[in-house]
């Protein structure tokens, strides 16, 4: 068996995502090499046909599991037509085979919804929320009723601190899926937005517990910093920013907190070298840019807002 497949495929997304990104950021200095864009580019079809053969595999999955449940009713007595075993042929469920065709015609396209999701994830790295939110409604659009999607759309809604909104999605996200695990750490971060401190706790706390999903377990790291650096428990937030950057050495942000939070400790030379390691780690991202600047702003006698 492939080294590969002894990771989940969303773990697989997850190191292929962030691969693309160093390979996006790496190409203003110095471009890609034509074998190196082939290698990523078999790896993202590999990634889609082992997904859709997966998702196959569930729906298939699913209409036996239906069919169970029908022979279930018949030996209970609340069946309809012919007994199976009686005689007739037992109906057995036809695998449901993948859709690709676009929403206006009323059936899904996940690998056109699959693309703008990337594109949208792309955004919120750039730190552009318009227009993120921009391709994850045209998701929806071509997979009408995607978590992800919708999961995604309140993060974008959030960062462009439209929080009504954003409590609108997720509402419609956790009452299919209330367990959701990107849905509960976008709820800890309006909560912190809001100074409801303890409820982010809990929505974040329970993310991390469950350890669920990745991505969402990183930014419930990153958030529950955010909220002991705003109650003033400075080592709490370091050890959790610490912990955010052990699981995403690439998430920037985390270094720009974790200088904050040292700064607003009373610890101006560690502040100082967070935002060195966090511009120095990729000058061109956004997140790296900021703690460009705010390093050199504290140089020149300012110093960072306690605010955002």
């Amino acid at each position: 068996m492939p080294a590969h497949q002894a990771y989940t495929l969303a773990e697989r997304l997850q190191a292929l995502r962030e691969a693309l990104d160093q390979a996006c950021q790496a190409h203003t200095l110095q471009p890609v090499t034509p074998d190196q864009r082939e290698l990523l580019k078999q790896q993202i079809i590999a990634l889609f046909r082992e997904a859709d053969a997966a998702l196959q595999q569930a729906q298939a999955m699913k209409e036996a599991v239906k069919g169970l449940a029908d022979q279930w009713k018949h030996l209970d007595g609340r069946g309809v037509g012919t007994v199976p075993g009686a005689g007739a042929e037992v109906h057995r469920p036809t695998p449901v085979a993948s859709t690709t065709v676009s929403a206006t015609t009323g059936r899904v396209d996940h690998l056109g919804a699959s693309t703008f999701l990337e594109k949208g994830w792309s955004k919120l790295a750039l730190l552009d929320a318009p227009g993120a939110e921009a391709a994850f409604r045209r998701a929806l659009d071509l997979a009408p009723g995607s978590l992800e999607a919708q999961s995604l759309l309140c993060w974008a809604q959030m960062q462009q601190e439209n929080y009504d909104a954003a409590l609108l999605t997720l509402q419609s996200v956790l009452s299919l899926d209330p367990h959701n695990a990107l849905a509960h750490a976008n709820l800890g971060y309006i909560c912190l937005r809001r100074k409801a401190y303890g409820e982010a706790i809990e929505h974040l706390s329970t993310v991390i517990r469950a350890d669920a999903d990745r991505r969402a377990v990183l930014y419930a790291h990153l958030y529950l910093g955010m909220v002991y650096r705003e109650r003033e428990m400075y080592d709490d937030a370091e050890a959790f920013f610490m912990r955010a950057l052990e699981l995403g050495p690439n998430l920037l942000q985390a270094w720009y907190e974790l200088g904050r939070a040292r700064w607003f400790a009373g610890r101006p030379d560690e502040a100082r070298q967070a935002w060195k390691t966090g511009s120095e780690a990729n000058k061109f991202s956004p997140w790296g840019k900021r703690c460009a600047e705010v390093l050199q702003m504290v140089e020149q006698g300012g110093a960072p807002s306690r605010e955002g």
